[in-house]
């Protein structure tokens, strides 16, 4: 369905149905996501719709990548800069790609669930909102950044908008849209008396979430030009939501991404938008792209797919990254969170990477893995993913929510060797449902490099004692973790860093 016809049939929707609501800056963090189609978007994309309401989602742009693109119309053969791509396809005029109609598709499909999902929380966007944010980014070729287009205007203007807050820019593609609204931004005031100050507001606004490089206009223009520019660089823990899931998430996680657990929580009995929910067999085919053949159960037996089996998601940590759940991630991203731990780069401050000795240990291998960062939160985040689809068509009493959690004290404390530090939280459920607590130790985040004994783990009320060989300045993450009875479970957090002082 096309953008106006969409349009159209909200507007002969009952107003009742869509409460007109101010869509103003607030709290939420202002996020743009750029996308190149692949079938993981298509899901990513699905899943975030029901998110909608934890961030403020100020753009939603088509772009190309080193596997999809449009073509530019002239028959130009264009070779990848990336030589796995080029090896694999040639020269091609276009190549996988999806058409920029998708995402006004699926909100046509969320416009059939919204008026349920906003009885369950509050903020979720309109449909109609969600139709003005779409553009047409740099489609034509991978890493085709030479000329403006609606897409990198939009990116720009709102780089260069008076709110000072951070634009978290989802790279779920290529990065060449985003690199074209800051090459225009370039053009037209680096040799202006403003360009200092524009310079810094760009680069102290915009964050970007990348998932691998894609094409190369990040190392070859953004890195080079704009050195200043915040970069989250999402290389190896992805791997637990994408295609290389059954390599890379223990045994005893699987069942979270299997078909049967697909088809009782997520695709059946759903609505409308997670129906259409790409998984392995369903006999769905996304148009435009060739090698998208997961749908055919013959290809799903082939690689050892069972029917519905989760296919991939590998964008889904740069939201994932977005949600607060009481985790404290966004203020530094290695602390760690449901959208993984990253560390700052050694070379460059202003880019912060998985990768690179950045492990957790994992109970399952018994061994500190690159992707358990990830992995970890697989059973909480998929039963979040199972309310939230609950959502779609239950009633509030039918269906569970998250619990609310507290500290009775300060989130940051200060601690000495030898010191008995008490520990309180509170929680409350907003469905009555009985709440189990869990303190722990987040022990690769911490830079004391020990173990801590904390009593009465399992109650909102704990202690631990400072190790006598904590050294001045290190620090301790201990994590109050609290889940409800009403299945699927839902969990949320605080977090406490206790830093050892004189």
């Amino acid at each position: 369905m096309r953008k106006i016809g969409l349009l159209l049939f909200l507007a002969l929707l009952p107003m009742a149905a869509f409460p007109v609501r101010a869509q103003s800056a607030s709290a939420k963090p202002r996020t743009i996501i750029t996308t190149d189609g692949e079938v993981d978007d298509v899901d990513t994309f699905i899943r975030m719709l029901l998110y909608s309401n934890e961030f403020d989602i100020v753009g939603l742009v088509y772009s190309s990548s080193q596997w999809h693109y449009k073509g530019d119309g002239k028959g130009t053969k264009f070779t990848s800069e990336m030589a796995s791509t080029a090896k694999r396809y040639g020269e091609r005029t276009d190549l996988r790609w999806p058409g920029t109609t998708w995402m006004e598709t699926y909100i046509g499909h969320y416009a059939r669930v919204y008026p349920n999902l906003i009885k369950h929380a509050k903020g979720y966007p309109t449909p109609a909102h969600l139709l003005s944010l779409v553009r047409i980014g740099n489609i034509d070729l991978e890493g085709e950044m030479s000329k403006d287009t609606e897409g990198s205007d939009f990116i720009k203007k709102i780089l260069l908008d008076n709110n000072p807050s951070p634009v978290y820019l989802q790279i779920w593609g290529g990065t060449n849209t985003v690199a074209r609204a800051l090459k225009s931004i370039e053009d037209q005031y680096k040799n202006t008396p403003n360009w200092s100050a524009i310079e810094k507001k760009v680069a102290d606004k915009a964050i970007i979430y990348a998932v691998l490089d894609q094409d190369a206009t990040y190392k070859k223009y953004i890195s080079p030009n704009w050195p200043h520019i915040k970069v989250l660089y999402n290389s190896d823990q992805f791997w637990s939501f994408a295609y290389l899931w059954p390599r890379v998430v223990p045994a005893e996680l699987q069942p979270y991404l299997g078909g049967k657990w697909f088809s009782e929580n997520i695709k059946f009995g759903h609505g409308p938008l997670l129906a259409s929910y790409y998984l392995w067999g369903d006999g769905q085919k996304l148009a435009g792209d060739d090698e998208q053949t997961q749908g055919d159960m013959n290809d799903a037996k082939k690689y050892g797919r069972s029917q519905y089996d989760f296919i991939s998601e590998g964008d889904s940590p740069a939201f994932f990254y977005l949600i607060d759940v009481g985790l404290r991630n966004k203020e530094d991203v290695s602390y760690g969170g449901w959208g993984g731990r990253m560390v700052q780069s050694p070379t460059n401050p202003y880019r912060w990477e998985d990768g690179k000795g950045v492990t957790d240990y994992d109970p399952y291998t018994k061994k500190q893995e690159a992707a358990y960062p990830q992995t970890r939160w697989i059973p909480v985040l998929q039963n979040d993913f199972a309310a939230r689809a609950d959502w779609c068509v239950k009633t509030v009493k039918e269906a569970n929510h998250p619990p609310v959690v507290k500290l009775n004290h300060a989130h940051d404390l200060r601690v000495k060797p030898g010191q008995v530090i008490p520990l309180s939280g509170s929680a409350t459920d907003p469905d009555g449902d009985a709440l189990s607590y869990r303190w722990w130790q987040y022990e690769e985040v911490g830079t004391y490099e020990g173990k801590v004994n904390i009593q009465k783990a399992d109650q909102a009320k704990a202690s631990f004692i400072v190790p006598k060989d904590a050294a001045t300045g290190k620090t301790i993450h201990l994590i109050l973790e609290v889940t409800d009875a009403k299945a699927p479970r839902l969990t949320r957090y605080q977090r406490v860093i206790a830093t050892v002082a004189d």
